[in-house]
């Protein structure tokens, strides 16, 4: 047959859409981008993949006062509503400028509105993954009830949400949640993972809802309302450390499972919390903590070899395995000095394996219980 006579098919009639897609799959944001304006079967295919986890950062300042790439991909969601059952992650971030004033008028509103809409509409009800942080929108909306995060949630549905972080900028005074939240929570039988940002009271919820939720960051208030009668092994608190009284200790205690990681960066902390969790906490295998240095673990000392002091804490810590001091800002220190540190602390917690240090170096105890450092 002459070469001239033989037709070719279009790559997109020759190849199988699923064959496409794992092709596809593999490519960077911007040549799917490209893709998309190929042809009809390949923009099916390379659209599928773009919508497939929708993260949007906007930055607010006096130039860009409302968040004008959320407002876009709000409008683009409902205007492809049968690329819905694709959507698995939606992850919303609004930001300050780091130079812009805190006086400045956000414009929130119109795109608050768009959002409401979007999670109403059902189009995004396979995610599994929900994120909305809305930055300002407390202080733009400081008498608003319900919460600005309540006018988005009412009325959605996910029936498939995994993991879900709600929450925005927080100072005393600022607009607190109602039951709309609870509802919500109360609706999420599948949810492991939870994030509370802005929410420091307590949750009603009864106790069947989030059967198997896993890990929560919050405040020790809303943490104390959550962990009781769930299966919760990681724990990130927020806030004062002075929140956390025998009260709420003896409620983080009553979760069906050990608590085994506990992060502590999110508070500046007092050794004697420390100690504390430690008598309510026995099973605590990993510790991320973020020491308040205006109580000095050993005033005679300075720099990193203020840290000696927590010899006598880490004592009363029985199954830690990692001990990490990245939050912690300590000036000084050199590889001699958290050397030493290593074998006084392994000392008085024997248990350990892994330490990071203020510096972000981590010490590792190798095989023959020699400390080896890696940067």
């Amino acid at each position: 047959m002459p070469l001239q006579s033989i037709t070719m098919l279009p790559l997109e009639h020759s190849v199988p859409n699923e064959v496409l897609f794992e092709i596809f799959n593999n490519l960077p944001v911007s040549n799917l981008a490209t893709l998309t304006c190929v042809s009809h079967g390949f923009n099916a295919v390379a659209e599928h993949i773009l919508y497939s986890s929708i993260s949007i950062r906007d930055i607010l300042s006096t130039s860009s006062p409302f968040p004008c790439r959320t407002k876009r991909c709000c409008q683009s969601i409902m205007q492809r509503p049968h690329l819905g059952k694709s959507i698995r992650g939606f992850h919303i971030r609004w930001q300050i400028d780091v130079h812009t004033s805190s006086s400045c008028n956000f414009d929130l509103g119109p795109t608050l509105v768009k959002l409401e809409r979007v999670l109403r509409s059902g189009i995004l009800s396979s995610i599994e993954s929900l994120e909305l942080w809305l930055g300002p929108v407390n202080r733009v909306f400081q008498s608003s009830i319900p919460h600005s995060i309540e006018r988005i949630i009412y009325g959605s549905h996910f029936p498939q949400l995994t993991s879900c972080s709600l929450g925005a900028e927080w100072a005393k005074g600022l607009p607190s949640y109602s039951d709309v939240l609870d509802n919500f929570l109360g609706s999420l039988q599948l949810l492991r993972h939870l994030k509370l940002h802005d929410h420091h009271a307590t949750l009603n919820l009864p106790p069947v809802a989030l059967p198997i939720l896993s890990s929560f960051r919050g405040s020790p208030a809303t943490s104390a309302s959550l962990l009781p009668g769930r299966p919760i092994q990681y724990l990130s608190l927020i806030g004062d450390d002075y929140d956390v009284n025998q009260e709420i200790l003896t409620r983080f205690a009553k979760t069906t499972v050990p608590l085994r990681f506990l992060d502590l960066s999110g508070m500046s902390v007092r050794p004697i919390l420390l100690r504390n969790l430690a008598a309510y906490l026995p099973a605590i295998e990993i510790l991320k903590v973020r020491l308040a240095l205006r109580h000095t673990l050993h005033y005679a000392l300075t720099g990193i070899r203020l840290l000696t002091g927590l010899s006598s804490v880490l004592s009363t810590y029985h199954q830690l395995v990692h001990l990490d001091l990245s939050p912690t800002s300590v000036a000084g220190g050199d590889a001699e000095q958290e050397l030493s540190l290593c074998n006084e602390w392994y000392c008085a917690c024997p248990s350990l394996k892994r330490i990071t240090f203020p510096s972000h170096i981590d010490w590792f105890l190798d095989s023959e219980g020699l400390w080896i450092s890696r940067a």
